[in-house]
């Protein structure tokens, strides 16, 4: 039985189906089926709020995009881009019960020395962190809501 956790984001209406005892939801953006983890449940929630209410172009979100780090292949849970293909936002997404810790926005700060995107957020779904880069001073200011996309 597919019970899943209340987030602080607004509900969707989303494609949910269960097939040999596992749960899928659909993924509007990548057009298939995921198992339907904790993660993922907050990734969709926080990836339609990135469409609906803070109009992002679905054509500017990259899911779960690869990177070298450390000669490691890891994945970035969200990359936002501009048009002129600049990369703008890093999402990382964890489960409801994993807290937004210092290590977790350490582990983002890697990957993005890798990206040089211009923000960093972090949610847990109950929790949201959104932390403007500042490159050339190499720190962060922390602000307490993420900008519409036009804003950026």
């Amino acid at each position: 039985m597919f019970n899943p956790t209340p987030l602080n984001l607004p509900p969707y209406p989303f494609k949910i189906t269960q097939k040999d005892g596992v749960v899928f939801i659909f993924d509007e953006l990548r057009k298939k089926h995921l198992v339907l983890t904790p993660e993922e449940w907050v990734r969709q929630h926080f990836i339609q709020d990135l469409i609906l209410n803070k109009k992002f172009p679905k054509t500017l979100i990259q899911i779960e995009g690869g990177l070298m780090l450390n000669q490691l292949q890891k994945r970035s849970d969200i990359l936002i881009y501009n048009t002129a293909g600049e990369k703008l936002m890093l999402i990382e997404c964890k489960a409801p019960k994993v807290k937004i810790t210092e290590a977790v926005f350490e582990q983002a700060s890697r990957y993005n020395s890798i990206h040089q995107a211009k923000w960093i957020v972090l949610t847990n779904g109950l929790q949201h962190v959104f932390a403007k880069m500042d490159l050339i001073k190499a720190s962060f200011v922390f602000t307490p809501e993420m900008p519409d996309y036009l804003d950026l």
